[in-house]
């Protein structure tokens, strides 16, 4: 939006400067001084999107290691009593399967997998920026959006759309790696996988090309209610507060109802989720099918 508003400045400033100057070579001055200083805007923006893209992966990293432990079990919990030998809990408790983890696969456990999601967090960070830029100009394309470009409920829909079909893209290019990470983390006692490129090579050489998207339409499935419901409690909720209390910290709010916007889309989506996981350890280690009716068979059983 910066760079936009120094574009617009730099505009209307040339403009202005080539309706009140005197003589051709004031305006071929001014004009050529105007394309340059357009071309020097646009390189910064091209290099500045470098340092966003490094930044948000390195931070989704960090977030991404910190909670690890929490992901792990929560993907223990999801698989559970799928198979007879892997990933089957005895006790449905948090406390009690962190204590078995670290007695009997120790405390570097808790971090199985996360070396995958690291990996994972940067591509599709940029996948998901690069999309969102691209189908958001391609929707401005659409005959009579163009002209309500400044429109506040137009931009807001294009956005929502945007967002969510570059969710989808991103989703759909990093899945294979998604699919390891749940593969990594699931095993306890066994290890099948004995890292990322082992994993890959196993699963394409047992289960073919297609075994690294199982549980893609679960993920697909996923993103559209998900970024559906954290827009909008996000926007019910910052209005509500700030029609409230106007005079809050803008930091405090959005974090607020970015947190609570979140555990809502969370939770509701969690069956999906679950699935999801479920049909990715489809086949893991050889073992045969649990599930083969598909995504709504899945549900069902």
């Amino acid at each position: 939006m910066q760079t936009e508003a120094r574009v617009g400045v730099v505009v209307e400033g040339g403009q202005r400067a080539l309706n009140s100057g005197h003589g051709g070579v004031a305006v071929d001055g001014t004009a050529r001084q105007l394309a340059q200083q357009q071309k020097s805007l646009h390189q910064q923006s091209q290099i500045g999107t470098i340092p966003q893209l490094l930044a948000g992966g390195i931070a989704g990293a960090l977030s991404k290691t910190c909670t690890a432990p929490l992901a792990r079990l929560t993907i223990l919990f999801q698989v559970q009593g799928m198979h007879s030998d892997v990933a089957t809990l005895t006790k449905a408790s948090i406390w009690q399967e962190a204590s078995r983890i670290i007695g009997e696969e120790g405390f570097r456990a808790f971090w199985k997998g996360n070396l995958v999601t690291i990996a994972h967090r940067l591509p599709y960070s940029s996948v998901s920026f690069y999309a969102y830029e691209r189908y958001k100009n391609i929707l401005y394309l659409v005959p009579g959006l163009e002209s309500h470009r400044r429109n506040t409920s137009a931009d807001l829909g294009v956005h929502f759309v945007a967002g969510g079909l570059a969710g989808l893209t991103a989703a759909s290019a990093t899945y294979p790696l998604d699919l390891v990470r749940t593969r990594l983390a699931a095993q306890t006692k066994l290890i099948y996988y004995r890292g990322i490129g082992h994993a890959l090579q196993t699963i394409v050489r047992e289960e073919g090309i297609w075994g690294l998207y199982k549980g893609l339409g679960a993920t697909l499935l996923g993103v559209g209610p998900s970024i559906a419901i954290n827009f909008s409690v996000y926007e019910t909720l910052r209005s509500s507060w700030q029609s409230q209390r106007p005079n809050d910290s803008t930091v405090l709010v959005s974090l607020t109802c970015g947190s609570l916007s979140g555990i809502a889309s969370s939770t509701a989506t969690f069956p999906l989720d679950l699935v999801r996981r479920r049909m990715q350890l489809e086949g893991a280690g050889g073992r045969a099918r649990v599930y083969t009716t598909g995504l709504f068979g899945t549900f069902s059983t």
